[in-house]
């Protein structure tokens, strides 16, 4: 299947929320707050610490990533979304976001990457890609979100 990845413009926050809504993991303040944090690229790309990409098949946004660096750290980065499609799911775009997303953060000195996610059954698939990526489950905090919903933290030295 074919699609290109490129820098997120401003005309894909529609289609990145419309996807952010469609995925059953997130609830709705979490679509709020990726809005948000696009806002706040879209803002001030250079200052806002975060940077953003998606993946078009067909002309339309398919997919996106997010990610930062991690406050107070030296080369430390955070993953915040990941997210594709329902109907393209499987078809190996969050892995190739993921994959740029890694070696954009090396070319910047990030040395290490950190995916906080969730417990819930919802996020199986999230946590199955992140192992297949080579990230190793490092802590779990148990009811960090909510009781019975533990937050799982991923690590990947680049």
């Amino acid at each position: 299947m074919p699609f290109k990845i490129r820098r997120m413009s401003r005309a894909d926050q529609p289609a990145i929320i419309e996807i952010l809504r469609n995925t059953p993991a997130f609830i709705p303040e979490e679509v709020e707050t990726a809005g948000e944090l696009i806002d706040c690229y879209f803002e001030d790309p250079s200052g806002c610490g975060y940077h953003f990409f998606v993946a078009e098949h067909e002309g339309k946004v398919a997919g996106y990533i997010c990610y930062g660096r991690t406050p107070l750290t030296k080369g430390t980065w955070d993953m915040y979304w990941l997210a594709t499609t329902a109907d393209l799911r499987g078809q190996g775009i969050g892995g190739s976001l993921l994959k740029l997303a890694e070696q954009d953060i090396k070319d910047l000195g990030g040395r290490l990457i950190l995916v906080e996610t969730s417990s819930n059954p919802n996020y199986q698939a999230a946590r199955k890609l992140y192992l297949s990526h080579g990230y190793i489950e490092v802590s779990i905090i148990p009811d960090f979100y909510s009781p019975g919903d533990n937050k799982i933290t991923f690590w990947k030295a680049l």
